[in-house]
């Protein structure tokens, strides 16, 4: 099974993760909210498949270009 990795656009804390490890998620749907400079950045899945891992936890403060999960499509 290929992995697809889910990266920020953006530094900031990571304020929500919304999907549960093992969920389905679909292309383009929001799996973590970072809050970058009083607002809630959306990071979305860049393809449909089950979510394998999340590699960080609420409040932790992610760089611009981090992997936040795993997605095995």
């Amino acid at each position: 099974m290929p992995e697809i990795r889910v990266v920020t656009e953006v530094a900031g804390r990571v304020c929500a993760l919304p999907v549960e490890v093992g969920g389905h998620v679909g292309d383009g749907e929001d799996i973590a909210f970072v809050e970058a400079m009083k607002m809630e950045i959306p990071v979305s899945s860049p393809a449909a498949g089950q979510l394998a891992s999340i590699l960080v936890k609420i409040d932790d403060v992610v760089a611009e270009g981090q992997v936040l999960a795993i997605i095995a499509t």
